[in-house]
């Protein structure tokens, strides 16, 4: 009996040691009907050829393009992902998109610096330099990071490559810029203020009133918009005109 009574809860220790909880049923995720029909309507088949490093890239299988308007095929933000994997071989899925990259955020701010510090003691060209270097470290970033931020980056930069082009009397260029800043930052005062000084610069005043006007819809109180309207208004009473030569508009503050 005293055997027996040993042996009983060492059974009952051995057979719980062993005891097996049931596994969670793993359900198969829902397919939303509506999110389906969308993908069925848009998918479009296409021929393709796969080469470059580690054969990840994607182009038109008959001109062995990565943007073919032939075709009609455009693989570029395919590859621009399959580059970043391959150059971040630990990097299995894409992180959430709070995850920033501080190098490169600060590659862009230190590189912007050196520009603004150029362009403040007049070197414009070499600041030119350095500004199309940081947009290009800027448009870098992943696509699955803060589009946010990357807008505010690259605006930021973009919009201080419009100053410096505007230095060296490349209106059209600084024009470009703007337009630019505008696009992914509208509701940003200084791509305004930049558009409106470089439409001043090739003597299209009227736009450039109705740039800084729309600027102010985003920013009334903005000092900076509301003096440069006041002395485009100011310039164009004088002049009986709503546009100019560009020898005139040295008349505006910063114009030239």
């Amino acid at each position: 009996m005293a055997q027996s009574c040993c042996q009983q809860p060492h059974s009952h220790q051995h057979a719980h040691g062993h005891a097996q909880p049931n596994a969670p049923q793993m359900m198969a995720p829902q397919i939303d009907p509506a999110v389906q029909a969308r993908i069925d309507a848009n998918f479009r088949p296409v021929d393709l050829a796969i080469g470059g490093p580690a054969l990840a890239f994607a182009f038109c299988q008959n001109h062995k393009r990565e943007k073919c308007t032939d075709c009609n095929v455009d693989f570029s933000s395919l590859n621009r992902i399959s580059k970043i994997f391959i150059t971040n071989p630990n990097l299995r899925c894409p992180p959430p998109p709070t995850v920033v990259q501080q190098k490169l955020s600060q590659a862009v701010t230190n590189t912007k610096d050196e520009g603004n510090n150029l362009y403040k003691v007049g070197k414009h060209k070499e600041a030119l330099a350095k500004y199309n270097f940081a947009a290009n470290i800027a448009v870098q970033r992943p696509p699955w990071e803060n589009s946010a931020l990357f807008r505010e980056e690259l605006s930021t930069v973009v919009s201080n490559r419009s100053a410096a082009l505007f230095e060296l009397g490349d209106y059209l260029g600084a024009l470009v810029d703007a337009e630019t800043v505008v696009a992914i930052r509208r509701n940003w005062a200084k791509g305004h203020f930049r558009k409106a000084k470089a439409l001043v610069g090739i003597g299209r005043l009227e736009e450039a009133k109705e740039a800084v006007s729309l600027g102010l819809q985003f920013e009334p109180n903005n000092a900076e918009l509301n003096s440069y309207m006041a002395e485009l208004q100011k310039t164009m009473q004088e002049t009986g005109s709503k546009n100019a030569d560009v020898t005139s508009v040295s008349a505006i503050p910063g114009a030239a």
